[in-house]
């Protein structure tokens, strides 16, 4: 790939798309001269070239949301790069999932990547008040007696004819297993990957 890709279309640098490895949601948009590129793949984190800073910059080297780079793809004229990769927090600095604003069109995906995020942010941070944080707090076995406890309310729910409960609790039970997964450092990835596996089954 570093033979291949086509530097001087642009002064040294190529424009990188970010994607998010599991829900497709486009990230952010970076530029990778061949140093970046060349740590990118050999770290598998995500390095750009900052035009702005003139040097070699890591996706969460003052913030800790790197971006664990999955894949990296050449377009069909060498002078772009598609970048998969899982975020570890908001991607944007502003605390946003993606830097394109949290209005991208709906998807469940998308939308459990952005609940995602706000919870490892929250976990991170600890502001006062949160639930997430005093879940965390009370360690995981009270974590996972709620998503029994929420898993419960959803089968008693299945049961009636009220859609609208079903889906309450249903977003109840994914929140709270999202939570236990944050707790106990499972990333969305790792389920995804099982899931990917059981598919070829």
């Amino acid at each position: 790939m570093m033979e291949q890709m086509n530097f001087g279309k642009m002064n040294g640098v190529v424009p990188a798309v970010v994607q998010h490895a599991d829900t497709g949601t486009v990230l952010m948009v970076g530029f990778m001269n061949e140093e970046a590129l060349n740590r990118t793949l050999h770290e598998q984190q995500a390095v750009f070239w900052s035009r702005s800073k003139g040097r070699l910059w890591k996706k969460g080297e003052t913030s800790g949301n790197f971006l664990d780079v999955v894949s990296v793809q050449p377009d069909c004229d060498n002078d772009a790069l598609l970048v998969e990769a899982r975020p570890r927090g908001p991607v944007c600095h502003t605390g946003r999932s993606s830097c394109f604003g949290d209005n991208l069109p709906a998807s469940l995906g998308s939308t459990l990547d952005q609940l995602g995020s706000i919870i490892q942010e929250r976990a991170k941070r600890k502001p006062s008040g949160s639930y997430t944080v005093k879940l965390m707090e009370e360690g995981v076995a009270r974590i996972a007696q709620k998503v029994g406890e929420e898993a419960v309310e959803l089968a008693i729910a299945s049961q009636h004819a009220d859609r609208g409960a079903c889906v309450r609790e249903t977003a109840d039970l994914v929140y709270h297993l999202l939570v236990l997964l944050e707790a106990r450092r499972i990333g969305a990835g790792e389920i995804a990957d099982e899931l990917r596996s059981r598919m070829k089954e």
